[in-house]
C-alpha cells in the first residue's frame, strides 16, 4: 500500500480539510482521511500489481511484496480493487458526492492514466500523472466545504509544479534503473543535461504556487517569509545541480534535492496549516 506516500498524501489532505472555511465533525473528518489513506494505498497496490515485472528489475522496487513473492499478482488485484471501492464508498457516507467522485477520479486518473497509459509510452509522464497526486488537499477541502474554490486549486498547482523536479532527481542518480526496466524517464530519452535544465525550470515556476496563499489572504508574513526561504533554497540546490558537470556530483546533488523535497513539500503544508491554525 506505499505508507511512506500514503502519509504524505493523508498530511496534505489533511491540511486541505482543517485550513478550511468550515469546521466539520471531527468523527466524520477522521472517518474521511481514514477513507482517503485507504484510497491512496488502494492506487499505490494496483500500481504495484500492474509493474510487478518492472520492479522486480529496479534496485529500488526489487524488494516490493510482488517481486520477492511474499504477495501473488492476483491476491494484490483483489485487494487493491476492494480497496478502491472500499474507500469511495465509504468517503461518500462520511463526507459527501464531490469527495467520493474526486477520491475514485484519483485512483482511476492513477492508475488508468499514469500507471497503465503514460509510465510505459512518455517521458512526460510525471508531469501529467502529477495532477493525481496533487488532488489530495482538495480532496481534504471538499469534505469539509463540499465545494471547490480558488484556495484548493493553489494547494494542487503547489503540488502539481513540485512534482517534476522532485521525482526527475529520483530519475538521475537512479537512470540505470530506469533504462533497465526501459521506463522512458527524461534523463534516458533526452539526457542529464536537459533533464537538469527541467528540473531548475519547473522549481522556479513552482515558486509563484507557493507564496499564493499570502497574496490571496490566506496566509500570513509569516508563511510568506518561511516557504520564501525554503524555496530560495531549494532553487539553490537545482542550480547548483544545473551547473554541475561531473556526473558523480551530479548523481550527488540530485539525491539531495530528492530528499530535500519530501521535507520541502511537508514543512510548505505544516507551515500553512500552523499559520491558518495561529490566526
Amino acid at each position: 500500500m506505499k505508507p511512506r506516500v500514503m502519509s504524505l498524501v493523508l498530511f496534505t489532505c489533511m491540511v486541505g480539510l482543517l485550513i478550511a472555511p468550515i469546521d466539520m465533525d471531527f468523527t466524520s473528518a477522521c472517518i474521511s482521511l481514514l477513507a482517503v489513506a485507504i484510497g491512496s494505498g488502494a492506487a499505490g497496490t494496483l500500481n504495484m500489481w500492474y509493474e510487478s515485472d518492472l520492479d522486480a528489475l529496479m534496485s529500488r522496487t526489487c524488494l516490493r511484496p510482488i517481486p520477492t513473492g511474499k504477495v501473488k499478482k492476483d491476491q494484490a488485484l483483489y485487494f487493491g480493487i476492494i480497496l478502491s471501492a472500499l474507500s469511495v464508498s465509504i468517503i461518500y457516507f462520511s463526507a459527501n458526492l464531490i469527495s467520493s467522485i474526486l477520491l475514485a477520479s484519483t485512483i482511476a486518473f492513477y492508475f488508468f492514466v499514469y500507471t497503465i497509459w503514460l509510465k510505459r509510452k512518455t517521458p512526460q509522464n510525471i508531469v501529467i500523472g502529477g495532477a493525481a497526486g496533487a488532488l489530495p488537499p482538495v480532496i481534504g477541502w471538499t469534505i469539509a466545504t463540499g465545494d471547490i474554490t480558488l484556495e484548493p486549486l493553489i494547494l494542487f498547482l503547489i503540488i502539481f509544479l513540485w512534482t517534476p523536479s522532485h521525482f526527475w532527481a529520483l530519475s538521475l542518480y537512479k537512470s540505470g534503473d530506469y533504462k533497465r526496466a526501459k521506463i522512458p524517464m527524461l534523463p534516458i530519452i533526452s539526457g542529464h543535461k536537459t533533464t537538469k535544465i527541467n528540473i531548475l525550470v519547473y522549481a522556479i515556476i513552482m515558486s509563484p504556487a507557493v507564496i499564493a496563499p499570502y497574496f490571496l489572504n490566506f496566509a500570513s508574513t509569516f508563511y510568506l517569509t518561511v516557504s520564501s526561504i525554503m524555496t530560495s533554497y531549494y532553487i539553490y540546490l537545482c542550480f547548483k545541480l544545473y551547473s554541475s558537470k561531473i556526473v558523480k556530483v551530479s548523481n550527488k546533488i540530485a539525491r539531495k534535492i530528492f530528499i530535500y523535497s519530501i521535507f520541502y513539500l511537508f514543512s510548505i503544508f505544516l507551515i500553512l496549516l500552523i499559520d491558518n491554525l495561529l490566526k
